[in-house]
């Protein structure tokens, strides 16, 4: 067990370079690496070429990949006998707008005291760049104590996940064989809630489809059309509205095909996290869950799939009053994926579904956005157990396996092109703000979290 060797002596040089360590990720902060804006093509490939020389530095062959989009970065360490691992990240960030919410400039970031402790405050603090450099640090205290890099490396930092990630599975397919290990660590997650360290084992899958449906060949007097011509708004909502039953429960043929019961051991997990559906809605100004009866709100939110409404347009909606039956009505809808759900069978039922509705005089087009599978990892793996004890000597508490409500889409492409599981720790909290005006990450969270892959490492050796 070469990698647990000395642990304790890098986790106190980790500790003494603390200070220097920040001073490295506010340099890395400032620069406005957003991948979403062509403006700042030139700066995302800066943040790549910084990385780089961080990792070529370190001692990894490290390199700026191009791609059809932004650039990759992959590292490597030297090969070794131990388990292969492949850490993930992304360098890029989301926009900053609207600007006039930031306290400071979002690209000068700084350390902030708070009642809760000191926090790093800038765009990428905690998505991604900080959870990053985590690791980073600690492969950096592992070589001043260990004289080199763990083995069996390889790292890949991303510069698109914030826009889709477009290049991505392209990229994976034509490097698959340089790629692959026996196990991917992701650092894009977080904490469970109340603050206790968490591995996420499962993610679901995501499916969105944008419905148009056209009738006359323009808006309509609902004087003298009304009762007689289509409107296609009215047959959109007929539509949606018999997308689910009295009980929440949708209807599409199939939709329930490979979803699963939750297994006993993780519905026990689950339980003892004190979850309460009614303060968590209580937090955005609702009280009461709504959904499946019997199903537990954990469960809702991480081991149930979805359908939802999330836009509908058409007609007149501006100020005063405007009696017109719409030439056309659209509506955005989305589902949420478990199991093995699959998004394209569940696209189909949701076409012929529409079209069902559809009058002879009416049409539709269907848009699709994007359509990926829910990520199940396989808990067994004694990495998950190895990982799950080190969070915990860490942390002072025990690590929850838990959930995630949302998709990280990359876990599926591992798993799918590489064929490989992933370990997603993060150390992100509920109120880092990510996305939006004011981000921050703890600088708790950034300490903790380079020891934590520190101890992570040492277990999976």
């Amino acid at each position: 067990m070469a990698r647990m060797a000395r642990l304790d002596e890098v986790l106190a040089r980790l500790d003494e370079g603390l200070p220097a360590a920040l001073d490295r990720l506010m340099a890395f902060l400032r620069i406005p690496s957003i991948s979403t804006d062509p403006a700042y093509a030139g700066r995302v490939r800066e943040a790549a070429s910084w990385l780089q020389g961080e990792l070529a530095a370190l001692g990894f062959q490290a390199t700026v990949e191009d791609t059809p989009g932004h650039p990759m970065v992959v590292a490597r360490s030297q090969p070794g006998a131990g388990r292969s691992l492949l850490f993930y990240g992304h360098y890029d960030v989301q926009p900053v707008d609207p600007l006039a919410l930031w306290d400071r400039d979002p690209f000068d970031p700084a350390i902030e005291d708070t009642a809760a402790g000191p926090v790093i405050r800038g765009r990428g603090a905690s998505d991604d760049k900080g959870q990053l450099m985590t690791f980073v640090e600690a492969c950096r205290a592992w070589k001043s104590v260990h004289g080199a890099l763990p083995e069996g490396l390889v790292l890949l930092f991303e510069g698109e996940e914030e826009s889709g990630s477009p290049s991505l599975e392209g990229f994976l397919r034509d490097n698959a064989e340089r790629l692959r290990a026996s196990l991917a660590l992701i650092c894009d997650t977080g904490m469970y809630a109340d603050g206790r360290p968490a591995i996420t084992t499962q993610l679901r899958g995501l499916l969105g489809e944008e419905i148009v449906i056209r009738g006359a060949d323009r808006d309509l007097h609902s004087g003298s059309f009304g009762g007689l011509a289509a409107n296609p708004l009215q047959v959109l909502v007929n539509a949606l509205a018999a997308l689910k039953d009295a009980q929440g429960r949708v209807t599409l043929p199939g939709f329930y095909d490979g979803v699963p019961e939750l297994p006993d051991a993780l519905r026990a997990d689950w339980e003892a996290l004190g979850f309460d559906a009614g303060d968590f809605l209580s937090q955005v100004g609702l009280r009461h869950p709504i959904g499946e009866p019997g199903r537990s709100g954990l469960e809702m939110v991480w081991n149930r799939p979805t359908l939802e409404i999330n836009g509908i347009a058409g007609g007149y909606a501006g100020e005063g009053f405007k009696t017109v039956l719409p030439a056309e009505a659209r509506a955005k809808v989305s589902c949420r994926l478990v199991g093995t759900q699959d998004p394209e069978a569940i696209r189909e039922a949701l076409h012929a579904h529409v079209r069902s509705f559809l009058p002879a005089d009416c049409s539709v087009e269907f848009h699709p956005h994007g359509g990926s599978m829910a990520s199940v990892m396989d808990v067994s793996d004694p990495a998950f157990g190895a990982a799950r004890q080190a969070l915990s000597e860490e942390w002072g508490r025990e690590a929850a396996f838990i959930g995630a409500g949302g998709s990280i889409p990359v876990a599926g492409d591992f798993k799918r092109l590489l064929g490989m599981d992933s370990l997603l720790v993060g150390f992100a909290r509920d109120d880092d703000r990510i996305h939006s005006p004011n981000e921050k990450y703890d600088v708790e969270s950034f300490a903790k979290g380079a020891r934590s892959w520190a101890r992570i490492l040492a277990a999976l050796g």
